[in-house]
């Protein structure tokens, strides 16, 4: 062998020993297995995005960091592991932060990793490309903030987002990666040596024996028992354990929106129906993965009733309790071991609810299921939205295993009480911010994430947050049937210009505007229906296909109300200018 032989095979051996910051990226988060990422490529993640995919991980490449964001943040929701989102710095980085903020909000596991400037020229404010001091912003937005300077650093970094993001109450974290962290080299024994795999990342919290006993004494004694379930509950994935408490015990449960399919909607102890009944005549409610916040009048006012309540609440967050009203009995520990030892406390025999409660619930469900039925029936043209929301329930009856992404405000709202949901975390929607535009990063991740066929229910309003990613929809060829309520605006399509003058109100958009065009143009199916019959044909023959599909369907622009059923948070000014 000549001396240039052995020196070229001296240098390929040395290259071979060496890994750099892009792998070791890589490969931490493959040894947690991760192995999907959600992106907006970039400087200066060009290149990690680009070896991600080819060391076998799944990228998937967004037009927006904002719904890349949304998407990591529901692939946490649905598998209990952080979803990954990957942007460039500064303003990748900040359109990211809405999403990051959101999943900290709703205890979504979701890990922002973010490019950035270089350190020594950001903290001297010299203008690097992109200058921002990004953790700085960052952390009073999200769990956990942390960045990584040093190569040998990355497996620990990494390792102590993960645990930051599932651990006790999950939530957003960010990692921040300078640019100039990738290209470092160090030898590849010592770099695999420094990766960290999370053992046991989110321990059980075992409740104490104390507290159980508490709980089931204070439920023993209900005249008129309730069980809220939230989407903590079924972000815990212990639906058998729930099952059984709520069976056992004989109370009616109420579901939140991402709560529905815990147990079926047509379980016979939901009382979903009935809500405004059984919040305000029940005397013990207990919460499961639910929060008093807004979303339940935070436990008082008229919502409630005038009669005094006892609240049960099970959480892993020990500040959470009596955050809005005295908690009797206040359960601390992750929601499966509580609910199991509740279930094992009940022993073989458990007293059923009085009689006259639970007769009373049903009857005010049957009441209004039968009060509701005819509206949901109706074949108007143009639609309104029980008809079209009718015909969608029928599609979601006869496709339980679909998972069903909604947002808008009467698009969402009514859907929350007219679609029944049979299976658990097949209803995925705006939570508790009511942050509209996380639709098409939902149904994104929910499709990829499950395999599962996915029905996107949108408002025409909230859909142009992120109508734009129908391209990526089209890119990956993904399973997601999407349905545009058309009313030509926000609310409603018939505000008009209290001037008189030439531009449109501010609430009205293009009237008719053809979104299934949108989808025609990157090569999916775009179809437009104007009667439930048309809708409910164009969406069977969608989910039957596969095929990525939108969905125009023409709502009577006069048939949304103002703020949908929360017009009571919408202020109205009593003041008339003359």
């Amino acid at each position: 062998m000549t001396d240039a032989a052995v020196a070229k095979k001296t240098e390929v051996n040395a290259e071979q020993d060496l890994t750099d910051g892009f792998h070791l990226v890589i490969d931490a988060l493959k040894l947690n297995g991760i192995d999907t990422i959600y992106a907006v490529p970039g400087i200066p993640i060009t290149d990690l995005c680009r070896m991600a995919q080819g060391a076998g991980m799944r990228v998937i490449s967004f037009r927006h960091e904002q719904n890349a964001g949304n998407a990591a943040a529901i692939a946490g929701f649905l598998n209990k592991k952080p979803g990954i989102c990957l942007t460039v710095s500064a303003p990748g980085f900040l359109n990211g932060l809405t999403a990051l903020a959101n999943a900290t909000t709703n205890c979504f596991p979701m890990i922002l990793v973010s490019g950035s400037s270089e350190r020594e020229i950001v903290d001297l404010q010299q203008g690097d490309y992109e200058e921002m001091d990004q953790l700085a912003i960052a952390k009073p937005l999200c769990k956990a903030a942390f960045r990584v300077l040093h190569a040998q650093d990355i497996g620990i970094g990494i390792a102590r987002a993960i645990r930051a993001a599932v651990s006790g109450r999950p939530g957003g974290v960010y990692l921040d990666l300078p640019a100039k962290l990738f290209p470092q080299v160090m030898e590849a024994d010592k770099g695999a040596k420094s990766l960290v795999k999370v053992i046991d990342p989110a321990p059980a919290q075992i409740p104490a024996p104390a507290a159980v006993k508490r709980a089931l004494d204070v439920l023993k004694s209900a005249k008129r028992p309730l069980i809220i379930l939230g989407k903590g509950a079924a972000y815990a994935q212990a639906d058998d354990a729930i099952r059984a408490l709520v069976e056992k015990s004989g109370v009616p449960f109420l579901p939140m929106s991402m709560a529905k399919g815990i147990l079926p909607d047509t379980h016979p102890q939901c009382a979903g129906a009935a809500r405004s009944t059984v919040l305000k005549d029940s005397d013990v409610v207990m919460l499961i993965g639910a929060r008093l916040n807004w979303l339940l009048s935070h436990g008082k006012g008229k919502t409630w009733g005038e009669a005094p309540k006892k609240f049960i609440q099970i959480d892993i967050e020990p500040k959470e309790m009596d955050s809005n009203v005295e908690i009797a009995a206040p359960l601390v520990g992750d929601i499966g071991s509580c609910v199991s030892a509740l279930v094992d406390g009940m022993g073989g025999q458990w007293p059923a609810p009085p009689a006259d409660w639970t007769k009373a619930v049903t009857t005010k469900k049957d009441e209004n299921i039968a009060k509701m039925a005819p509206r949901l029936m109706n074949n108007k043209s143009p639609m309104d939205f029980h008809g079209a929301l009718g015909a969608l329930r029928t599609v979601v009856k006869e496709r339980p295993d679909a998972i069903l992404v909604n947002e808008g405000a009467n698009t969402l709202d009514l859907a929350r009480g007219v679609i029944d949901i049979y299976q658990p975390r097949k209803r995925l929607d705006v939570g508790t911010w009511g942050v509209m535009g996380v639709g098409m990063g939902y149904a994104i991740a929910a499709a990829v994430e499950t395999g599962k066929p996915v029905l996107a229910v949108e408002g025409d309003s909230a859909f142009g947050f992120s109508g734009m990613e129908v391209e990526t929809i089209c890119r990956y060829g993904l399973p997601i049937c999407i349905v545009v309520f058309n009313n030509n605006g926000i609310y409603r399509g018939v505000d008009t210009n209290p001037t008189g003058g030439s531009d449109p109100s501010p609430m009205v958009f293009v009237r008719d505007a053809r979104y299934d065009q949108m989808m025609e143009a990157f090569g999916g199916a775009g179809v437009r229906v104007t009667t439930p019959d048309e809708l409910k044909r164009a969406v069977d023959q969608a989910m039957d296909s596969g095929k990525p599909t939108l969905i125009n369907a023409a709502i009577d622009p006069a048939a949304g109300t103002e703020s949908g059923r929360i017009g009571n948070l919408n202020p109205q000014s009593v003041v008339r200018k003359k």
